[in-house]
């Protein structure tokens, strides 16, 4: 069956009758109608979401020559259309249109990469953001990306025509030349065969909603290619999302031109030179920190003689990737000293490290406790505990049942 939607893929308001409503299995109601306006997801090209006399659909699917119409009305305890009676079908026409401008580009960049370089399509996909096309090529550089997004958006700028037909299945024409592209339609199709045709650059089966005219395409952007297991992806936009990409792209240059105290040209050599900065600033503070953290090691090293402490508390704020703790726990030579070492991430989120060392038997009592309190994740075994923290604000408490694990006359460092 050819549903309204294909015959007239620009009709955006219909009255039907409906055939059918029936309760779905997961809440909601599938209904059919005598025709519909909404796409049923197929072809590549996803569902249409509309409304039926103010009743929102959610989601369209084939089944046969069925439409199935799911409407989100689990409120509604009778069915909220009973057969025979007449409604008015809406289509959301933003993500239609936007749907068509995708769907028509994606059969004029099949067809230009198979007319210029022999690249088959094996199948594409509609994303919510981009799309992309799976070739079958080994590789494609950026200059076949260039001359292919050319000639499709000269083709636009002519105007080219695409023109949709129908046939039935015994029709001769089918057999011409003109289609003999066809990829093959599913298994439960049945009844008319519609064929959409770019003039002048080819024909093939589609049962998927399309622009009558490629200037209504706006514009083509072929992005990236990207190789994965055998696969050659090629990710493209069409019409509104090209526009919508280059907003995008704009707002953030206009950011980056304050940010980086700049105009465009110049954002690549300000940011490396940022980038030079950062590095030679990361290797000073962590020089900086390994020097402190050998400092703080060897000052209680001095102490072994003249009494060592029982437990040390030491809390930073380096960060998490910092070199501190690895620092001074490889320096420290306190074989039976307690450790309880955090480092705070700079941003004031509460979230660091933590790294207990000492005797096995006060991990065991200590490690969890301390790790539940500071909401963490990780794990101890024998004399080491580590954990990935994200409350330590709670340190004074964890600080707390240190004190009391160990005897009140027991000597402490705390920092």
């Amino acid at each position: 069956m050819v549903f309204k939607c294909q015959e007239d893929s620009f009709l955006q308001e219909f009255r039907t009758k409906v055939v059918s409503c029936e309760a779905a299995e997961a809440g909601g109601f599938n209904v059919v109608f005598e025709d519909t306006i909404l796409f049923p997801e197929g072809g590549g090209q996803p569902t249409d979401h509309g409304t039926v006399s103010s009743r929102k659909v959610t989601s369209v699917t084939r089944k046969g020559a069925l439409a199935i119409h799911f409407i989100d009305d689990s409120n509604t305890s009778p069915p909220p259309f009973a057969a025979g009676e007449e409604v008015v079908q809406r289509v959301d026409w933003s993500r239609r249109f936007d749907h068509m401008q995708q769907h028509s580009g994606q059969h004029l960049i099949t067809a230009i990469f198979d007319r210029e370089f022999k690249y088959n399509t094996r199948s594409w996909w509609l994303g919510t953001e981009s799309s992309y096309i799976d070739l079958d090529a080994k590789d494609i550089d950026r200059e076949q990306l260039d001359r292919v997004e050319s000639i499709c958006n000269q083709l636009i700028v002519d105007c080219t025509p695409v023109e949709v037909n129908v046939y039935e299945p015994n029709d001769p024409a089918l057999k011409s030349d003109v289609t003999r592209a066809t990829r093959g339609l599913p298994e439960d199709v049945c009844g008319p065969l519609r064929v959409v045709t770019i003039a002048g650059i080819e024909s093939n089966m589609c049962c998927g909603t399309h622009v009558r005219n490629l200037s209504q395409l706006q514009s083509i952007k072929l992005l990236s290619v990207e190789k994965a297991k055998g696969k050659c992806l090629v990710h493209f936009l069409v019409g509104g999302r090209v526009l919508r990409k280059l907003s995008e792209c704009y707002d953030r240059e206009v950011q980056l031109n304050t940010l980086l105290n700049g105009g465009p040209a110049s954002h690549i050599e300000l940011t490396k030179k940022l980038q030079s900065s950062v590095r030679a600033t990361q290797r000073i503070a962590k020089k900086l920190t390994t020097e402190v953290a050998t400092n703080e090691a060897e000052k209680l090293n001095a102490l072994r003689d003249a009494g060592p402490p029982k437990y040390v508390l030491l809390h930073r704020s380096d960060g998490q990737e910092s070199d501190f703790i690895n620092t001074f726990l490889r320096v420290v030579k306190l074989p039976d000293c307690f450790f309880f070492l955090t480092n705070a991430d700079t941003d004031g989120s509460g979230k660091g490290q933590l790294v207990l060392q000492g005797h096995a038997e006060d991990i065991a009592k200590l490690g969890p406790e301390i790790c539940t309190l500071l909401e963490g994740k990780g794990n101890g075994k024998g004399t080491r505990f580590n954990a990935k923290v994200n409350k330590l604000k709670n340190l004074p408490q964890c600080e707390k049942l240190v004190r009391e694990h160990f005897p009140t006359n027991d000597v402490a460092v705390e920092k």
